[in-house]
């Protein structure tokens, strides 16, 4: 089915959950929508725990597709497992990049110094198409407050020939700390000494006071995403 033969089936979702919660939104992605075609992408960030309980709620069986590009923090392996064992998430992959393509195009690893977006082209999208291949639609902890392009996500898009669902876009850096207290979730290690958005450790910096919880990445580039959400052909 071509993209243009998913736009009314978009349209229909968009229309349909437009008031939906984040765990209805999920419950009905996962059992009615898409059953046994969709999957969670986390980083295992900062606020990657809030959306991990309210999935293992409907399904700890859900596959879980997380990014080790093999320049993240330590921390961030560490949280991820401890985030599995709090939680009993059962079917998490961790994705690696291709070797021969880290060998032929970052075989000093350190792209990420002269062509940042190239290096995310092959430590995280390329692997990422790779795991997703089989699925249908995918869940992302994506938040309107985060950017300003962000704030214009609808709960369901559809970008290169899959269906993206944004539980939690409509909630604010308050609910999610309140979802944190109320479900006494642990919080990544790094959160605590000013990262407030954790990618790789090269291109991840501590956030000031008062400066956007995403500053922090790739400072000084004019760059804001990593090139996972930024679609070859996108419809909204």
């Amino acid at each position: 089915m071509n993209a243009l033969a998913q736009i009314p089936e978009l349209k229909d979702l968009q229309q349909r959950y437009v008031d939906a919660t984040p765990s209805e939104l999920i419950a009905a992605m996962v059992r009615t929508e898409f059953p046994g075609q969709i999957a969670l992408v986390s980083s295992f960030g900062t606020e990657s725990a809030v959306l991990l309980h309210l999935a293992a709620q409907v399904d700890t069986a859900l596959p879980v597709v997380f990014l080790d590009t093999g320049k993240i923090f330590g921390e961030t392996r560490r949280y991820r497992d401890q985030l599995i064992a709090r939680l009993g998430l059962t079917n998490v992959t961790t994705v690696t990049p291709d070797a021969a393509a880290l060998a032929a195009r970052d075989p000093k690893g350190v792209l990420w110094s002269q062509d940042a977006n190239a290096c995310c082209n092959v430590r995280k999208v390329e692997p990422l198409d790779r795991a997703l291949a089989s699925y249908r639609a995918w869940f992302t902890g994506r938040k309107a407050f985060q950017t300003s392009d962000r704030a214009k996500l609808p709960k369901v898009e559809f970008a290169d020939g899959k269906f993206k669902v944004n539980p939690l876009v409509g909630m604010s850096k308050q609910a999610l700390s309140d979802y944190f207290e109320a479900h006494d979730l642990p919080h990544h290690p790094l959160e605590a000494e000013g990262y407030f958005s954790i990618g790789c450790m090269p291109c991840t910096d501590r956030v000031a006071p008062g400066e956007d919880p995403r500053s922090g990445r790739w400072r000084g580039q004019d760059k804001v995403e990593c090139g996972i959400h930024v679609a070859k052909g996108a419809a909204a």
